[in-house]
């Protein structure tokens, strides 16, 4: 069974993934492979584990932007595929760890692992898939590779703990909502493409334009993430709607829906977020007041401002099928909360 969507070419078309999974297709079997090699160990249990995250699907989308880097700056080497590899297991192995500490109950549409094996048992297999991560990086022998994902590494559980010990506070601004979800989600994105030119031996301008592509793109990515808590379905999301409001997340729209809030309605959010005391029926009535408040709109308003800004980045490139496979990704990260 392959590892996601990307096992087999498919025909692309004008907009959305298509044209960057059908470029990919061909790397991304490799990586699958070299995951599912690395994934292994002695210990029954681990596998068991990464497999059932693993195999769940999703776009793949940071690995395939660190294949798509390399062969943009015309290199497809085999430590681009390396990288990627460590790439998915950074985020896989940061999927494992948020769902414990959230308690979230589905992730991609499965069960949430620690529900199934014990939170224990998920904090462990991530920190074996971190393990596996550096591994992959020092054979590379890309020490400016290694520092990269290391850092980013580092950033992303910057941000974690900041979002930790931030996620209920009604008066978080948007600035430092921005600067954590910077650390937690966009990190990952910029280092996954800056990866890959550096893997291609790219030229300084081109690892910097890279970079800024994939920040843009993580931020328009999880900004419509946030979003799609309010206006998705659960269905599309591999997750419960509502569960940021849940789990009293301070998200972009619940924050501007409740700096636009008075009276009965400032009541309500105290209650349900910052007291986390909450009622059948009420996050109906957040999703009302979210989308009443206009914070809906305005958070994809914004994911649609840096899914340009990552599609301006990459004008140092030469018009070509992967550039434009690249901008298209960036319009896909805000069209899917439409």
């Amino acid at each position: 069974m392959g590892l996601s969507t990307v096992d087999a070419p498919v025909a692309p078309k004008a907009g959305g993934i298509d044209l960057l999974l059908h470029l990919g297709a061909a790397d991304m079997v490799a990586v699958d492979a070299l995951v599912r090699e690395r994934m292994q160990s002695d210990v029954p249990l681990i596998p068991a584990l990464a497999e059932h995250l693993i195999a769940a699907g999703g776009k793949r989308l940071r690995p395939l932007l660190t294949v798509a880097a390399a062969r943009l700056c015309g290199q497809g080497l085999p430590n681009a595929r390396k990288l990627a590899a460590a790439v998915e297991f950074i985020h896989t192995a940061t999927l494992l760890h948020d769902d414990v500490v959230d308690g979230s109950s589905l992730r991609r549409g499965k069960v949430a692992a620690h529900l199934i094996w014990g939170g224990a048992s998920s904090v462990l297999v991530g920190d074996f898939l971190f393990s596996r991560a550096f591994e992959l990086m020092v054979e590379t022998g890309s020490l400016r590779a290694l520092n990269i994902l290391a850092t980013a590494s580092r950033v992303i559980s910057e941000g974690e703990v900041l979002q930790l010990t931030r996620s209920h506070d009604l008066n978080l601004d948007q600035k430092v909502y921005l600067e954590i979800i910077s650390a937690k989600t966009a990190e990952l994105f910029a280092a996954a493409a800056e990866a890959g030119a550096v893997a291609a031996n790219a030229s300084e301008v081109e690892v910097a334009a890279l970079r800024s592509f994939g920040q843009k793109l993580g931020l328009a990515f999880q900004l419509a993430d946030d979003a799609l808590d309010y206006g998705g379905v659960t269905a599309a999301l591999g997750k419960n709607a509502g569960d940021d409001f849940a789990e009293g997340k301070a998200t972009l729209p619940l924050l501007l829906a409740v700096h636009r809030a008075s009276g009965e309605d400032a009541a309500f959010w105290a209650r349900t977020v910052g007291e986390r005391r909450q009622e059948e029926g009420d996050f109906a009535r957040a999703r009302g007041l979210v989308l009443a408040t206009g914070a809906l709109q305005a958070t994809v308003d914004l994911a649609q401002t840096y899914a340009n800004e990552a599609k301006a980045a990459l004008t140092v490139f030469s018009q070509g099928p992967w550039r434009a496979a690249l901008e298209a990704a960036a319009d896909f990260s805000v069209s899917r909360t439409a």
